[in-house]
């Protein structure tokens, strides 16, 4: 990816948001198919797909690598959280809604 900097017009730059779109895109579809097998070993270690720790880590670690990269922590976390409760959602209709471990 070329530094913003360095693009000259509205059409290459657009070029460029298109293709990291693709990307962000598949990014999520990879970590989709992460939190499928993530339904399929839960149950062997007694999980349920709800984990409050654990989903508070996660948007911890998002947000600071949000601020890390100058990015808005909160604009990061509205969207983690949105993320992380999709991917519950997945997960339970697999497992079920169970009791948090």
């Amino acid at each position: 990816m070329r530094e913003p900097s360095e693009i000259p017009s509205m059409a290459e730059l657009r070029a460029e948001i298109d293709a990291l779109d693709v990307r962000i895109v598949a990014l999520l579809a990879d970590r989709a198919r992460l939190i499928d097998r993530a339904a399929q070993l839960k149950p062997g270690e007694g999980m349920p797909a709800r984990i409050t720790a654990r989903v508070e880590e996660v948007v911890r670690n998002a947000c600071a690598e949000a601020e890390a990269r100058g990015m808005d922590p909160a604009l990061i976390e509205a969207i983690w959280r949105m993320m992380v409760e999709w991917s519950i959602a997945r997960e339970e209709r697999v497992l079920g809604k169970g009791e948090e471990a």
